[in-house]
C-alpha cells in the first residue's frame, strides 16, 4: 500500500497536520520539525494527493498563459515550469492566447475559473498589460511576471525581472569595442518590453561611445526568423551598409544570417552579427551567433517556486514574497569579429 500522511507522521513523530503545513510549506513550522518530516517523507518516498487536494479546495495546478511567436522560448517556459511543478505536487495548465483580442481579459478569467488554477505565470506581453493584471488583482487570484526591466516595476505581485537594457549596453558596447560604427538594431514586437529596453541600451552605447543614433539603422519587426530575412534584405540593399547587426532575439539573428549568406555577404568578416537568448538558433546556426545568455529554463523554475509560495502563503499576511533578478550575459562565438582595417 500507499504510504499516508499519517504514516509520514508516526514516522517523523508529530501530528498529520504539521506533515501538511511542512509540505505546504507554511513559514510557521521551526526548521527542525521540516528537517524530520522530510527525512520522513524521502525515508517512505510519500507522495501528497492531489485529489484530496482538490478536494480540501486547495490549489492542485497552476496555469501558464502565454502569446509568443517564440517556440523555443515558450517551450524553455513550458519545461521550467512544469520541473517545478512535479517537484512541488502541482498540476500544469497550458493556455495559448492573442494578447490583442478584444475579450482577452473575459477568456483569462474564463479559463481560470474552469480549471480552478491556484495561480498564474505571465510571461510578455501578458505579464505587461496593466488592463489583466487589475483584473486579477481585482480577483485576488495570485500571479507571477515575468518581464523586462532593471527592477521590480511595483510591488503588487512578485516578478521575475530581466535586465535586457545593461546586456544590450554591453552588446552594443562589444561591438563598438571590435571597431564598429556603423550598428543596424533589429528589434522585436514593441508589445513586449523587451525589445524597447533592449533598443534603450544599444542608444545608450552610442551615445556614450560618441557615435550617432542613425534612425535608418533601426528597424522594428518580429521576433521571427521570417522578419530577420526581410529586414535584413533592406539593410543590404541601401547604398550605406551597416558593418554590424544587433538583432532583438536569436531567431531575428539566424534569418540575417541566412539573408547575408543568399546575397554573398561573408558573416563575420563583412558583417557582425549579434543575437539574444542563447536559444537553440544560436548554436545551431554557422558561424555559431555570439548572443546574450537568457537562462528561460531557469527563470521559469524560480517565476514557479515564487507563485507556490505566494499560492501556500495567502492566509499569511505578514509573509512577503521577494521578485528576482536576472542579468543576460555575453557569450561570443564565431558570428562577429573586428571591423575591417581595425586589427583584433
Amino acid at each position: 500500500m500507499k504510504p499516508t500522511i499519517k504514516d509520514v507522521a508516526k514516522l517523523a513523530g508529530v501530528s498529520f497536520k504539521t506533515v501538511s503545513r511542512v509540505i505546504n510549506k507554511e513559514v510557521t513550522v521551526g526548521q527542525d520539525l521540516q528537517d524530520r518530516v522530510w527525512k520522513a517523507v524521502k525515508e517512505l518516498n510519500y507522495q501528497p494527493n492531489l485529489s484530496a487536494r482538490l478536494l480540501r479546495g486547495a490549489a492542485s495546478s497552476i496555469g501558464f498563459i502565454y502569446d509568443n511567436p517564440n517556440s523555443n522560448y515558450v517551450i524553455d517556459m513550458q519545461h521550467g515550469i512544469l520541473g517545478e511543478c512535479h517537484r512541488q505536487g502541482y498540476e500544469l495548465i497550458i493556455h495559448p492566447c492573442d494578447a490583442k483580442s478584444e475579450n482577452i481579459i473575459d477568456e483569462v478569467l474564463g479559463m481560470i475559473d474552469r480549471s480552478r488554477v491556484g495561480g498564474l505565470v505571465l510571461t510578455p506581453p501578458m505579464s505587461e498589460m496593466p488592463e489583466v493584471l487589475a483584473a486579477l488583482s481585482k480577483r485576488k487570484i495570485k500571479f507571477v511576471r515575468i518581464l523586462s526591466g532593471s527592477h521590480p516595476p511595483d510591488d503588487k505581485a512578485p516578478c521575475i525581472f530581466i535586465d535586457d537594457r545593461t546586456a544590450a549596453y554591453r552588446i552594443t558596447q562589444y561591438l563598438i569595442d571590435l571597431g564598429h560604427k556603423s550598428i543596424a538594431f533589429l528589434g522585436g514586437e514593441e508589445a513586449h518590453k523587451s525589445s524597447i529596453e533592449r533598443l534603450e541600451g544599444y542608444k545608450a552605447a552610442l551615445k556614450d561611445n560618441k557615435l550617432p543614433v542613425d534612425k535608418k539603422l533601426i528597424v522594428g519587426g518580429e521576433y521571427s526568423f521570417e522578419s530577420g530575412v526581410k529586414r535584413t534584405r533592406q539593410l543590404l540593399s541601401a547604398n550605406s551598409k551597416p558593418s554590424a547587426v544587433f538583432a532583438c532575439n536569436d531567431e531575428i539573428a539566424a534569418g540575417t544570417l541566412f539573408a547575408a549568406r543568399i546575397q554573398g555577404v561573408d558573416v563575420p568578416h563583412q558583417l557582425s552579427i549579434v543575437g539574444f537568448e542563447d536559444s537553440p538558433f544560436s548554436r545551431q546556426a554557422w558561424p555559431n551567433l555570439t548572443t546574450a545568455q537568457q537562462p528561460n529554463r531557469t527563470i521559469a523554475q524560480r517565476a514557479t517556486a515564487l507563485l507556490i509560495e505566494c499560492i501556500r502563503n495567502s492566509n499569511n499576511a505578514d509573509h512577503k514574497v521577494d521578485s528576482e533578478g536576472f542579468y543576460p550575459q555575453l557569450i561570443v562565438r564565431d558570428s562577429t569579429c573586428p571591423a575591417l582595417g581595425r586589427k583584433a
